[in-house]
């Protein structure tokens, strides 16, 4: 995508806000990658119920204000693409990131990864344990 596309799928997201397949954070210097394969596991898992291609996890965006405010997480090309094989290693079925978009907007660097929806009739877990969303809360899936 393009830096132009990036923005405006970025002001589309601000606009919806979140809710069970986008989810904002501020995620400054570090981030859990435990917690980033929680929230794949709920938002794949919820695109599919949706029949939507892809949910979306969003860093650089503060949650009370709803605003970009620029995140340095992984600021090394090679350590964010290292993410994809941590979420692949961690994930039943092996599955990973569709792509880790990077947008340098005027408030801040702004990462959207992009998480593909979970095969149909196949749950994806995170460490054995599958996950949903709640609103904006992450939840236990039932299977």
């Amino acid at each position: 995508m393009t830096e132009p596309q990036l923005l405006a799928l970025l002001n589309d997201l601000i606009a919806r806000w979140e809710g069970e397949v986008v989810e904002f954070k501020r995620a400054g210097h570090d981030y859990s990658t435990d917690k980033i394969g929680q929230y794949f596991s709920a938002l794949a898992n919820e695109a599919n119920l949706r029949g939507l291609s892809c949910a979306w996890l969003v860093f650089g965006i503060d949650n009370k204000q709803r605003a970009v405010v620029g995140t340095d997480y992984r600021p090394e090309a090679d350590r964010l693409q290292s993410l994809k094989h941590q979420i692949s290693d961690g994930t039943q079925p092996s599955v990973t990131l569709r792509n880790i978009h990077e947008l340098h907007h005027a408030n801040g660097r702004v990462l959207l990864f992009e998480i593909p929806a979970a095969p149909r009739g196949m749950p994806i877990a995170w460490k054995g344990h599958y996950y949903s969303r709640s609103g904006e809360s992450l939840d236990a899936l039932g299977v």
